[in-house]
Order: structure tokens, then C-alpha cells, then sequence
């Protein structure tokens, strides 16, 4: 035995170091887990459990991993090891979007001045090259982060199996009467050109000028001004854009029916405006002299005015909706179908007359069409030169400059504009009571997520499914070169799904639209030769069709899965889309459970850009502490909502995991001579103390059970810290230092006994946080039968019974009068009376009541408990006083000498400078 406890500390042999050493051991234990192909066995050990299935949102091929994607893989990975060990086969696959506008752009760069020629398969080849380069490094990226999954054989969307499936869905969709292609004014990126679902756009400030144009009447079929006595040549009609570039394609201004307008008098001309927003208008046009005519009159009466362009040989008409409200502008709404979707919605459901005007090209040029003089110009550039030709032909009243949100895309964050185009669609309305239905039946983590999602499947009629673009899947449709209508049939769906399987979508551009057709197709006008959709699917309907071409398709999987888990954002992305599809071909959503988390932002709350200086990449944090300490950082945050990263939060965590590891490292060096097959002490023989801190253990383990399964990582890991630095360092480990070190060999053998149960529920409790040092701390834990060599492969442990209220009140009890003693210690530690707490001699005054109580209790295990030298009991008042009712504490150093063995003070220390108890267990 070591001659005293704090050298068996300074000396203590273990391969458990103390310094963890994280960024070089952990690839060294990557390798051997690859090596013995932990991540299959751990799957072919759970054969025949349940299944639970989280499937993998698939992140774009583009790039390194960032702490956005660290934190998603990590918490998916904590989900998959937990569920692992707790009875469930839980295999993962993980996937890559790798079709789309930014790859094609990338691939288009760089063929510089040859892109003009190269053909579109060419095109495709390069894009492909593009999106599979970065597939390897991502994989190796996410494994070094400790995430198990199947690597080897990642989904990608552009494999044919896959590519066959989603043209299988666009079909049912297709045959159920859920997919049509129309004219719509859809969201359109220029620097791009295609069109763009709602799912694609962002919103940013810009600046713009707010114009308020007056237009000139020159039809009253209701006779409206005559009867106020206002004369027809000298009556205008005012509204307010800004989006000054659609004015060439204005067709007609918007009243509500039911607000009062008033004709405003301005010199000798009379304006009509909303009556209630006539000052704001004013104000803002910097015009003080007018008259407001006392009669008003509603939107109603005002209806099919006509009015003459501002600059364009073209009529337009007064029209009404409902769409029309006083939050701004002058109630009179400039319309323009060609660019705004509430303008063709009220144009085309009830004026068809109307015609929709589109002067603007698919680069954002305005067209002839829009006048001579603006033909050719940006649209943004527009803005300002018809600005100045309406101010020129008298028709600007005012103009205001203004900062507001306005549309980007989210790919090349340039602004969008409206655009009316032919484009595919899916209609949303058409099967959307089935959509809430589905969504009721979902388990939403966190719970607002059921709102969010119905809110936004709500507001949402259309889908636009189509893109001007080259890489991604094909439009599945083809056209009758006759009479120009397209043909949908299942024969045709097979033909093109069979193709894709067989050969992937690169065929579509491959073979002429007859070669693919069957022979046995027919058009309505009895011909049959076809030519195919030049368009490609958005990537929403790509991604959200995983449900079926991964899920249905790997026997591994199953569906509908247990788990979507990704960001917020994929409300209005793949969480929506995958649910779209799936009820729309299936009736049913896609998962029964969806958990969503924040983004990942600085230490003060803000966005991360490189260029800000603020960035943090997962690989500087891997370098400087290793994967354990990011994923702890998962853990310990509340990943619903924005999460912090930042180098003083890194460096709190270190210090975090350093005092659990040192836990692990405790425990571990103390059973380097334990064989649990022989020397484990039966529970009827284990101290008290002992059972407290094995039930303990158990509290722990019920908390984190539960908090595993709810996923609640933060409760989990705070759990654990606090069990750790509270329960264990502070308190048990600290109390059975001696009896580890200097008592006799029965007391040792029940500590190590609870150290030993109560390390091997730890490590698995720690396994699905830290998965690099509970595999280490597990590699150093003396096995019993049946004990696996890796952790994962283990089961987490199930909560006992709590113990009985007597036990639980009485340690309660116990710890309270602890916490007084222990003040009254550091007193006297700070007035010198004593050192260490060894160096001191407590007397307890007490009440009978607490008398009783600690009397129950053998001193030598008091003093043990507090940790000092000797313990006197009396019954009286006396003391300091503390928390506990009926105690007063007095602390005083110790008599006798100190014992050269354990450090406790003792009268009867004899010539060899030993305690009694000492000088017995060595025998001098």
C-alpha cells in the first residue's frame, strides 16, 4: 500500500493520461474503428431490434463542412449512437444534393469563352465532375467529427435509381391532376434566368425610390365625374410603385370596392386617391396647396374608368379587388400581371380582357415592348431613366427614397423581379386539406413547428416545379409536334422512369423524343411525333423525393421514417417539400416525428462571414482541441435556437471536459487492481456512502434516459457535468480518498466495487456525447463476461427504482449538515487555525433530535464524511450556527500528531509515526 494518499495521486499509473491529448489520438481511433468496421458490426449486433430510421437532409455537394453543418451531423450522430444502444437497429445514410443552379454556374466559369458552344450534354459531364469532387472530402470531414453512418455508400440525387424514382412521383402526381403547366408570374432571377419556387428566395434591405404617377382618364362609363361636376379632360387617377421598371407593363390600377375615394383638387385638375390616405399623399409628394372635394365616392362606383399610359399607346382599366388596403401608397393600386402575382390573379380570374404584358426578357432587360427608349435597359437601370420621362410629360406627383425588404435569391443573392412565364406547377390548393392532416399527425420538436408549418403550406396555392437550367432531372414530358399540347400517361412515365434507371438522366438529352416515347403512344389529334420538355425539375422536388427514392429503395431503410432533423429553414425547404410530395402520391407525411434546430451565429449573437472577421471553421476547433470538445459544445447548447460559438466558449468547454474527464481518470486509476469477477463486493456489504453514490449514478442515468430521449442534449450534459464536479469530485471521490488509500482491504474493495459500476453506466451514459473518450475510458475498463471491446456496441443502462424516501431523506439530510460544516471550515482556514480540513477537530452541538441522529452514524465515518481528523458530539447549545435547525459547528485543530500514513491527526500515533489503523493494516 502507498504511504499516503496524496502520493498514490502524484504517482498514480494509468494509460488514462491526463492530458487528453484529443487532436492526435483521435484519428488514431478513427482508423481502427474503419479498420474493424465498428459502424457495421455496431448494425449487425442490433439485427433484429426495432428499426429507427433519421434520415439524412441531404447538404449540397459544394464545399467544406462549416458549424452550421458540424452542429446538424453532430446532433443527428448523438440521436443514432443513443438509439443504437437502446435497443433499436438505427442504421444512417447519409446523402448529398448534387444537382442545381450553383454547380451549373461553377461549371459554366469554367469553360470561359467555350460555353457558348459546348452542348448540353457536355455541359452535364462537367457539371457531374463538379458535384462529385467534393463527396470524398465532406465524408471525411463528418467522420472526423465521430459520426457513424454508412460512408462508403452515401444516397446522391443524381444516381439513375434515384433520378428514375422522382420521375415515378412527378407522374403520380401528374395522373392524380396535381401537376399542369400555366402562365403565372412567378419569382424570376435574372443573373440566373429561371424561374425560382418561394423556397428559394431571401429577403435583404435595398434602397429604391417609392414614385407616386398620376394617369389621365379618358373613360367614365358610369358617369361618376359627371355627376360631381368634374369634367373628364381634366381628371387623373394616382398611384404609388415602387418598382418604377413594371410601369411599361401596367395594364390596370386596383380600387377596394368598399373604401371611400375622394377627388382631390390640385390647381384645376381633380385626382382621385383613397380619402383616407389623401394627407400621407400630400405629405410625401411635398404638395400644400389642394382641396379635397367634400362628396366621396366608393371603389365600386369608380370601376372600368379608363385611363391613357403615362407614356405607352395603351389604354388601361379600373378594376377592383379586395387585395387593396390603406397600410400605404394612395389606395390605388398600379397593376401589372406580367410582374406581380396578386396583379395576374385579379387580371386574369376577372378581366380577361386584360391582356398580361411581359416587356421584360429572361436576363432582365426590358423588351420593345416597353418603348424604344427603355428597350435594352436593366431593369434596375430602367428605374431611374423612366423616372425621369414620367417627370418630364408632367405625370410624377412625388417621390420619396427608401430603404425596404426586397427578394433575393438565395443562390447568387441578387434581387428577383416578378415575371409572368409558362412553368410547371404543382398544385398545393389541389390536395392541401390533406396536407393539414398529415401535418396533425406529426410529432413537431420544438412544438411551434406544427404552426410554422401549416402557416406556411397555408399561404402557399403553387409550386413552382420548373427551372430554365441544365443540371438537374429532366421535365418527364413531351409535346405532340402537330397540335402542341404535352402528354402525360403512365406508358410515357415508365418509358422515361426505365431510361433513367437504366442509364441516368443524361439520356433525356441523349436520344430524340421519339426513340424514348413507346411506339404505342398517341396524341388527342391522332399523331405521334413528340418532342421533349427542355425544362429540369427544381431541386426542392430532387430532394423532396428522398422519402421514396432512398427510403423505399435501400432494404436497410424503411418508411415513413421516425426523423426529419435539420435547420428552421427547411420549413419552407425540404421538411415542405418532402411532405408534398409524399401526400400528394401517398396520402400520408414522409416522417412521424420532425426536430428542427437554429443557426449557428458569433459569441455575440451575430452572423458569421469570414469577411466580418468572424468565422470559425469545425477543422480550427478540431486542431486546437480535438472533435470531442465540438461535439460537447453541441451538447451543452440549446440547439432550438441560435447557438453561440466562439474561442472563449471553446476554451469554458475544455475546461468543462477536462473535469469530467479527470472524473473518468479518477475512478480508472483506482480499480487498476480490480478484477470485478472476483473482487466486487455483494450491495448487503457496500458502505452507506457507497449506496449513495451507486443511487446517485442511477438519478443520473434516469435523467439522461430522458432526457436521450426527448432529445434534450443540454439537460443531458448538464446532468452530467453536474454529477460529475458536484456528486463525485466534490464529495464521494473526495470522502473515499482514504479509505481507497489507507484502510484496510474489505473498505477498499466496496469502494472500488461502486467506482466500477458506477464508471461503466458513466461511460455509456457519456458514449452518444463523447464518443472519442468513452471509447477510451471504455478500453481501460476491467471487462466481465459478455462485455463488448466497444462501447457503442454496449447497452445504455436502465434506471433502477429510485431508492426508498427514508434513504434519500436521510442523505439529504446529511449533505446539509455537510454544507454547515464546511463553512465553518473555510473559517477557520482563513483565520489560520487550520490547513487542510484534516488538521481540524469538529465538535457538533446539537439538539436531541439531531443528537440521535448523528449518534446513528459510527464517528470514524463522520469524520470520514466531513473529512477531518475527529468528531465530538455534545447536546447543548453552543457553535456557529447554519442552515440545519437544533446544530452548531465548532471546528479547532486536531490533537495529537499527524500520522505520516493517511495525514489524520491521532494521540496515539506510535514511534514508526502511525496511526492505530495504519500501523495495523501494515502490520508495525
Amino acid at each position: 500500500m502507498p504511504q499516503n494518499y496524496n502520493d498514490t495521486i502524484h504517482k498514480m499509473q494509468t494509460p488514462f493520461e491526463m492530458r487528453a491529448g484529443l487532436p492526435k489520438k483521435e484519428p488514431k481511433m478513427l482508423e481502427d474503428w474503419e479498420q474493424n468496421h465498428v459502424y457495421e458490426q455496431m448494425i449487425r449486433n442490433n439485427e433484429g431490434k426495432p428499426r429507427y430510421i433519421l434520415h439524412d437532409g441531404p447538404p449540397y455537394a459544394n464545399g467544406s463542412i462549416h458549424m452550421g453543418t458540424a452542429l446538424n451531423k453532430i446532433i443527428k450522430d448523438i440521436i443514432i449512437r443513443y438509439k443504437n444502444m437502446a435497443g433499436f437497429q438505427a442504421p444512417y445514410v447519409p446523402g448529398y444534393d448534387t444537382h442545381g443552379l450553383p454547380i451549373e454556374l461553377k461549371a459554366l466559369g469554367s469553360l470561359g469563352d467555350k460555353k457558348s458552344g459546348v452542348s448540353k450534354l457536355e455541359l452535364r459531364k462537367i457539371c457531374k465532375e463538379f458535384a462529385t469532387e467534393h463527396i470524398g472530402v465532406m465524408n471525411d470531414q463528418f467522420k472526423r467529427l465521430g459520426v457513424q453512418g454508412d460512408f462508403e455508400n452515401p444516397y446522391l440525387t443524381l444516381r439513375p435509381e434515384f433520378e428514375a424514382r422522382q420521375v415515378e412521383i412527378f407522374g403520380e402526381m401528374a395522373k392524380k391532376g396535381y401537376i399542369y403547366k400555366g402562365m403565372k408570374a412567378v419569382y424570376w432571377c435574372p443573373e440566373d434566368r429561371t424561374a425560382l419556387a418561394e423556397a428559394e428566395i431571401e429577403y435583404a434591405e435595398d434602397e429604391c425610390d417609392s414614385i407616386y404617377v398620376r394617369f389621365k382618364l379618358t373613360g367614365d362609363p358610369k358617369g361618376v365625374l359627371a355627376k360631381h361636376n368634374i369634367p373628364l379632360e381634366k381628371a387623373w387617377i394616382v398611384i404609388w410603385t415602387t418598382t418604377t421598371w413594371t410601369l411599361p407593363a401596367n395594364v390596370a390600377t386596383c380600387l377596394n370596392p368598399d373604401l371611400e375615394y375622394a377627388f382631390v383638387k390640385i390647381g384645376d385638375e381633380y385626382h382621385i386617391m383613397a380619402a383616407e390616405l389623401v394627407k400621407p399623399t400630400m405629405d410625401a409628394c411635398h404638395i400644400e396647396e389642394y382641396e379635397v372635394m367634400p362628396e366621396t365616392v366608393h371603389g365600386d362606383e369608380l370601376e372600368l374608368m379608363e385611363y391613357q399610359h403615362p407614356f405607352l399607346d395603351r389604354t388601361g382599366l379600373v378594376i377592383l379587388g379586395d387585395h387593396v388596403t390603406l397600410e400605404g401608397g394612395t389606395g390605388c393600386v398600379h397593376t401589372a400581371p406580367g410582374h406581380g402575382v396578386e396583379d395576374f390573379e385579379v387580371c386574369v380570374n376577372h378581366y380577361p380582357q386584360l391582356p398580361v404584358v411581359v416587356p421584360v426578357d429572361d436576363a432582365g432587360c426590358l423588351t420593345e415592348e416597353a418603348g424604344k427608349e427603355f428597350a435594352g435597359l436593366k431593369v434596375w437601370a430602367a428605374n431611374k431613366v423612366i423616372l425621369e420621362h414620367i417627370k418630364e410629360t408632367g405625370h410624377l406627383m412625388g417621390v420619396q427614397h427608401i430603404t425596404h425588404q426586397y427578394p433575393h435569391c438565395w443562390r447568387c443573392h441578387h434581387p428577383i423581379i416578378f415575371r409572368a412565364t409558362e412553368q410547371w406547377f404543382c398544385s398545393i390548393d389541389a390536395f392541401k386539406e390533406d396536407v393539414y392532416k398529415a401535418i396533425d399527425s406529426v410529432h413537431w420538436q420544438p412544438a411551434w413547428g406544427h404552426d410554422r408549418m401549416t402557416g406556411m403550406v397555408r399561404d402557399r396555392s403553387d409550386w413552382c416545379i420548373s427551372r430554365q437550367r441544365v443540371w438537374g432531372v429532366p421535365i418527364p414530358v413531351f409535346y405532340c409536334k402537330k397540335c402542341g399540347k404535352y402528354h402525360i400517361t403512365d406508358a410515357s412515365i415508365k418509358a422515361v422512369s426505365d431510361l433513367f434507371r437504366k442509364e441516368g438522366s443524361d439520356a433525356w438529352y441523349k436520344y430524340d423524343a421519339n426513340e424514348i416515347m413507346p411506339k404505342t403512344e398517341v396524341c388527342e389529334c391522332g399523331a405521334s411525333d413528340w418532342e421533349k420538355d427542355p425544362d429540369i425539375m427544381d431541386v426542392w422536388f430532387d430532394s423532396g423525393s428522398t422519402w421514396s427514392a432512398v427510403c423505399r429503395e435501400r432494404p436497410e431503410l424503411t418508411w415513413p421514417v421516425d426523423m426529419y432533423m435539420e435547420g428552421a429553414d427547411q420549413f419552407r425547404g425540404w421538411f415542405q417539400s418532402s411532405l408534398l410530395t409524399c401526400v400528394a402520391t401517398q396520402g400520408i407525411a414522409p416522417y412521424r416525428e420532425v426536430l428542427c434546430h437554429g443557426w449557428v451565429v458569433d459569441a455575440q449573437g451575430k452572423q458569421m462571414h469570414k469577411s466580418a472577421g468572424n468565422g470559425m471553421e469545425p477543422s480550427e476547433i478540431i486542431r486546437d482541441y480535438g472533435a470531442d470538445i465540438i461535439r460537447l459544445w453541441v451538447a451543452s447548447s440549446d440547439y432550438t435556437v441560435d447557438v453561440r460559438a466562439g474561442k472563449e466558449i471553446f476554451r469554458q468547454l475544455s475546461e468543462a471536459y477536462r473535469k469530467m474527464r479527470n472524473t473518468a481518470r479518477f475512478m480508472l486509476g483506482n480499480l487498476s487492481d480490480f478484477d470485478p469477477n472476483k473482487d466486487a463486493v455483494a450491495d448487503d456489504q457496500l458502505y452507506e456512502i457507497d449506496r449513495w453514490a451507486l443511487e446517485a449514478c442511477n438519478a443520473l442515468t434516469a435523467t439522461m434516459r430522458d432526457a436521450y430521449d426527448h432529445y434534450d442534449f443540454s439537460r443531458a450534459y448538464h446532468a452530467l457535468y453536474n454529477f460529475c464536479v458536484i456528486d463525485m469530485s466534490n464529495f464521494y471521490m473526495d470522502v473515499i480518498k482514504d479509505r481507497l488509500y489507507c484502510a484496510d482491504d474489505h473498505a477498499r474493495r466496496c469502494a472500488q466495487t461502486a467506482l466500477y459500476r458506477i464508471l461503466v453506466d458513466f461511460t455509456k451514459l457519456l458514449a452518444p456525447i463523447l464518443c472519442f473518450t468513452s471509447q477510451e475510458i471504455w478500453s481501460y475498463v476491467p471487462k466481465m463476461p459478455g462485455m463488448k471491446d466497444y462501447v457503442v456496441f454496449e447497452q445504455v443502462p436502465e434506471a433502477k427504482p429510485a431508492a426508498g424516501e427514508a434513504f434519500t431523506a436521510k442523505w439529504d439530510r446529511i449533505m446539509a449538515i455537510r454544507d454547515d460544516v464546511k463553512k465553518v471550515l473555510e473559517q477557520a482556514r482563513a483565520d489560520k487555525q487550520i490547513g487542510s480540513s484534516l488538521e481540524a477537530a469538529l465538535t457538533l452541538y446539537c439538539n436531541e433530535d439531531v443528537y440521535k441522529f448523528l449518534n446513528s452514524i459510527p464517528m470514524d465515518e463522520l469524520a470520514d464524511l466531513f473529512i477531518v481528523s475527529q468528531v465530538r458530539l455534545e447536546q447543548g447549545e453552543g457553535g456557529v450556527k447554519g442552515v440545519v435547525d437544533g446544530l452548531g459547528v465548532q471546528a479547532e485543530h486536531a490533537a495529537g500528531a499527524k500520522c505520516l500514513r493517511c495525514w489524520k491527526y491521532d494521540t496515539a500515533v506510535n514511534d514508526n509515526g502511525l496511526c492505530p489503523r495504519c500501523a495495523k493494516v501494515l502490520g508495525m
